[in-house]
């Protein structure tokens, strides 16, 4: 990774931050559902990789940025653990279109299912060990659905976003 790539991961784990600890409660508050969790994840996720190109800083931003959220995030189990290894899957799932991220249908149904796997991923991992009374059942059919709606939701809004940042031929900003 270069410079450019550390500076902007830096700048999505803040994001990572931000929303996770602004969004995830207020999602709770609504609705009692973790939608706004995975929202803020995958938001920041799909974004660092399409900029990066980079495998890892997915993994980097999940980790680094639960890291710093964990304790923010008073009074809740340390749900962004589950986050942090779902980042990692996320990355992984990624390789298979090369951290090449452009608005094509391969590249975009690679995005969308790594997206949604590895949000019901986090969401099976959560239902099982942080809530309380949450068995492998539950947390496979119901917390994990509901993680994967979220999931979706991040999809649908963040890949139009992408889509029009590279018409707009933002990505080209990067140097290095």
């Amino acid at each position: 990774m270069s410079t450019v790539d550390l500076a902007l991961v830096s700048v999505f784990c803040a994001l990572w931050v931000v929303l996770n600890i602004t969004l995830g409660p207020l999602s709770f508050r609504l609705l009692g559902l973790p939608i706004l969790h995975d929202f803020a994840v995958f938001f920041t996720l799909l974004l660092v990789t399409w900029v990066t190109g980079k495998f890892g800083a997915a993994s980097l931003v999940g980790i680094i940025g639960s890291i710093i959220a964990l304790p923010l995030l008073q009074g809740n189990p340390p749900v962004m653990i589950g986050f942090a290894v779902s980042a990692v899957l996320f990355d992984v799932l990624m390789l298979a279109n090369g951290h090449k991220f452009r608005m094509k249908v391969y590249s975009v149904t690679v995005a969308a299912l790594a997206t949604m796997a590895s949000a019901y991923f986090a969401g099976v991992i959560i239902g099982v060990f942080f809530v309380p009374n949450g068995t492998l059942e539950w947390a496979l059919t119901v917390w994990g659905a509901w993680h994967l709606v979220g999931g979706i939701i991040s999809v649908a809004l963040t890949l139009p976003l992408i889509g029009i940042l590279e018409k707009a031929n933002v990505r080209r900003i990067k140097i290095a």
